[in-house]
């Protein structure tokens, strides 16, 4: 199928952008178009109006200093994967997106764009959301930051305005001992994961876990982050109890049945992967020879 019949306009800056998301009715915002586009051509979405934002010099940036990594709309999965500073600042972010789609994709397809999709499958949701993120979004009435925690609502829904333009995505950098890692399991590469997780956990001087979090995937209709801190909390790496991990994630977790899994096998899987993940992110803090 094809889409429906649409205006396609392409603004020379983001001022104009927004001008006309306020003035268009039925208006979509049209960056890499990996998501939007076959909406489109399944006629699950047909908006009256496309703003291509893909051409803005002033959001294809990405910026990394002291406190976080800033990335501007524009920019793809696969210019973030091929920024060396911005990778090595917050490793995260590069395992996460490798796990994206496919190559041909992430060429096309942006970090922003992602999660204003606010696909419960995404892995830079939980990336976020692990993060304590916030999105940039403007208006003809403003500025305003939207934590992660408010802008994922439910699936393909965020809370972001009709009008608004999400500009950039800002992911903290974690505090210094913080060990990161992302597992997920998918019927095949490329494909959206069954079920994902990514957790970050601190280590202190003498090797033993502090503060430690998990934000799943595919488990629920937005990002699950979860606090297991009680869990490890003191202990040495060899000391973490996998199987009380599991029972303590599995026990708070909620999923539904698909026709891609079950309930209890996303569940199962939820609890495997965060000590897959946590074992992951202390031995490559063990490799490296200090916490990333």
């Amino acid at each position: 199928m094809k889409p429906v019949a649409f205006e396609y306009h392409r603004p020379a800056s983001v001022a104009e952008a927004v001008q006309l998301l306020a003035d268009l009715e039925d208006a979509k915002v049209l960056a890499g178009g990996q998501s939007l586009v076959p909406l489109m051509n399944f006629r699950m979405a047909a908006p009256a109006h496309l703003v291509d934002i893909s051409g803005l010099a002033e959001l294809r940036t990405i910026t990394v200093d002291a406190e976080a990594v800033t990335i501007g709309a524009a920019v793809t999965h696969s210019e973030l994967l091929d920024h060396a500073e911005a990778t090595a600042t917050i490793p995260l972010l590069g395992e996460a997106e490798g796990l994206i789609a496919h190559e041909v994709i992430r060429n096309r397809g942006t970090v922003c764009g992602s999660l204003a999709h606010a696909d419960p499958s995404g892995e830079l949701t939980a990336v976020l959301a692990l993060l304590d993120g916030s999105v940039e979004a403007v208006s003809t009435g403003g500025t305003r930051s939207i934590p992660a925690a408010e802008l994922f609502v439910g699936p393909l829904m965020s809370s972001l305005e009709e009008n608004e333009l999400v500009v950039s995505a800002r992911f903290p950098r974690p505090p210094a001992g913080t060990v990161t890692a992302f597992r997920e399991v998918a019927r095949r590469h490329g494909d959206y994961a069954v079920c994902g997780v990514a957790v970050r956990a601190e280590v202190d001087g003498a090797g033993a876990l502090g503060a430690t979090k998990a934000a799943f995937i595919s488990v629920a209709s937005t990002p699950v982050v979860l606090d297991l801190s009680a869990a490890v909390a003191g202990r040495a790496p060899s000391g973490v109890d996998r199987g009380d991990l599991y029972d303590r994630v599995t026990a708070q977790l909620d999923p539904s049945s698909d026709i891609h899994a079950t309930a209890d096998y996303r569940r199962h899987l939820a609890g495997v992967l965060v000590g897959d993940a946590l074992h992951d992110a202390l031995a490559g803090a063990a490799t490296n020879g200090s916490p990333r």
